[in-house]
């Protein structure tokens, strides 16, 4: 007699993948079994399922087909790799294995109530020193994607050489200008000049880190005056003769100094004095100033620290407060790490908002965020770190999908504690810092995350914040705001991480159910994503969806989706 055949077993699923939505019905997959030379009962097991969801299996028998049923439960929203196997009952018969793509789903529930006003402008920044003065020469086309990022009050933040007064009785300001000029030339003609630094002589020493040597601060506010006279009232005669701007644009915001909790040893009275000591000189000169306070270096306890001593010594006109906000100085933290610090932000601004609602003087003031960036480390020179001293390591999450997940986010959450304007932390720059790179005179993905930010919510008019609730807030970003005329636009940032100790990775995938029904009928919807696909030098496109009571979203890593509905 032959040796009879092999007995086997094959398998086939109903689909290569399963969606289902936390909160709602489970979903089912098929199995079908083809058998050779066996009669045996066939048993299928899943593997891989994740915690908190209920599996239920009807395995064939001694029939050819069968069922594996998930319901989601608690299970986190995931995407998660399902194994499901079919075994004969005879010990060391034939087995089959498939893969199967588990998608759990998350779901948010659209109001059709509204909550606060939601008013959130974007803008950016330059530093007007000797190492980019001529980035305007370099690449005079830059003001047209400068001007198309929609910036309110474009911030200039002269350092170094571009401080222009160089001696008591000498003045040069052809490095502030070669920023200044041709930023007063776009976006609203009206950026904000802060006055970061003063003069190097008004400082006790030759480093400008050291204290200044005036603590009236009436040598500082000659100064200031000097700078309003130049671009505001005709300019000003010194020793070296007349100064006097170009330009036809008058400056009218001006930031008080940057970050006196970290610069020239300054405590937070003498920075009260200063203020106060100021602003009424720079009125003397043109009482239409407007003026920007504090601008913290915002870590830690700086704004206990600082806030309530300006709050009670501030006597002058005040039209904005700052404060600035980085996730990490330190390269080597992780993805998951620098996510946390967001809500650590809005905690930060309505502080801010607790204090100053205690006077009347600052009861109506806005709190602006004028600079934001993932990593506030930088080369101090010789590859040193400036923040750790170690060598010096660019922290490219910057402009990578990492920040099309996480500056979204800190924009929902700066915008639902009621702060006004987020400024990037640079437009000119390397992949750590820069919306342009100042190499090759082309735009990063950072600036189409801004880009349309900008759009998507305009500011002015601003929104109304719609109310919502979510099966999943630990990885997803929710912002729903509707406008004027009816339209709404939902955005969805997903930053859920990886691996825990991914540092810039990719990010993992999330799908959304936006359940819009309360809000009514839409006649057209589109949806706009960035994310590690989207061309840094193109931008995005955004396509046409089918309009209805639910919305399905999915995100394959980091990044942001912005939903349109009219």
């Amino acid at each position: 007699m032959g040796t009879p055949p092999p007995a086997s077993i094959s398998m086939a699923l109903s689909a290569a993948s399963l969606k289902v939505f936390q909160s709602e019905a489970s979903g089912t997959v098929n199995v079908t079994i083809t058998r050779q030379h066996t009669s045996d009962a066939v048993t299928l097991t899943v593997t891989g399922a994740p915690n908190g969801a209920n599996v239920q299996i009807t395995s064939p028998g001694s029939g050819d087909t069968g069922s594996v049923t998930i319901d989601p439960g608690t299970a986190t929203a995931a995407t998660y790799p399902i194994g499901v196997t079919a075994r004969t009952s005879h010990s060391g018969g034939p087995q089959a294995t498939k893969s199967l793509s588990l998608v759990i789903g998350a779901v948010t529930h659209i109001m059709a109530t509204s909550g606060q006003h939601f008013d959130m402008a974007m803008s950016t920044s330059f530093q007007p020193a000797e190492w980019d003065y001529q980035f305007f020469n370099n690449w005079p086309g830059a003001t047209t994607p400068l001007g198309n990022l929609l910036p309110e009050h474009i911030r200039l933040q002269a350092i170094s050489q571009g401080v222009p007064q160089r001696t008591a009785t000498t003045w040069d300001f052809s490095i502030v200008d070669g920023i200044t000029q041709p930023v007063l030339g776009v976006g609203d003609h009206s950026p904000e000049y802060q006055i970061a630094k003063a003069a190097p002589f008004m400082y006790s020493g030759s480093d400008s880190s050291n204290s200044f040597q005036d603590l009236t601060f009436a040598q500082f506010a000659g100064y200031t005056q000097n700078l309003v006279r130049y671009y505001n009232t005709g300019g000003f005669t010194a020793g070296d003769g007349m100064h006097v701007s170009p330009s036809p644009h008058p400056i009218t915001w001006w930031g008080i100094y940057n970050e006196p909790n970290i610069n020239n040893n300054l405590t937070p009275q003498q920075y009260v004095d200063m203020y106060n000591a100021t602003v009424p000189a720079m009125q003397a000169v043109d009482p239409s100033l407007k003026f920007v306070g504090l601008e913290l270096a915002d870590f830690g306890t700086e704004p206990e620290n600082w806030v309530p001593t300006f709050v009670n010594g501030v006597n002058q006109q005040v039209d904005a407060v700052a404060t600035h906000f980085y996730s990490t100085c330190n390269q080597k933290d992780s993805d998951a790490q620098l996510f946390s610090t967001v809500p650590g932000f809005a905690s930060d601004v309505r502080f801010f908002y607790q204090q100053m609602a205690t006077k009347p003087l600052l009861v109506s003031v806005p709190v602006w965020v004028t600079e934001n960036n993932v990593n506030a480390d930088f080369d101090k020179g010789g590859g040193v770190s400036a923040c750790n001293g170690n060598a010096f390591v660019r922290d490219n999450r910057g402009s990578s999908a990492f920040f099309a997940a996480w500056r979204p986010y800190v924009f929902s959450q700066l915008g639902k504690a009621r702060a006004r304007t987020l400024y990037h932390w640079a437009f000119p720059g390397d992949a750590q810092y820069g919306e342009y790179d100042d190499t090759a005179g082309k735009t990063r993905l950072s600036y189409w995350v801004d880009y349309w930010l900008a759009r998507m919510f305009p500011s002015p008019p601003g929104g109304i914040l719609l109310d919502f609730n979510s099966t999943d807030n630990s990885d997803l970003e929710i912002l729903p705001v509707q406008y004027g005329d009816g339209s709404v636009v939902v955005m969805v940032s997903d930053f859920a991480v990886a691996n825990a100790a991914d540092n810039n990775g990719f990010g993992a995938p999330r799908t959304i159910a936006l359940e819009l029904g309360p809000l009514g009928t839409f006649s057209s919807a589109s949806l706009l994503t960035i994310d590690a696909s989207t061309s840094a030098t193109a931008g995005p496109t955004a396509g046409a969806v089918t309009p209805g009571a639910r919305i399905e979203i999915t995100l394959n890593g980091y990044g942001v989706a912005f939903l349109r509905l009219q």
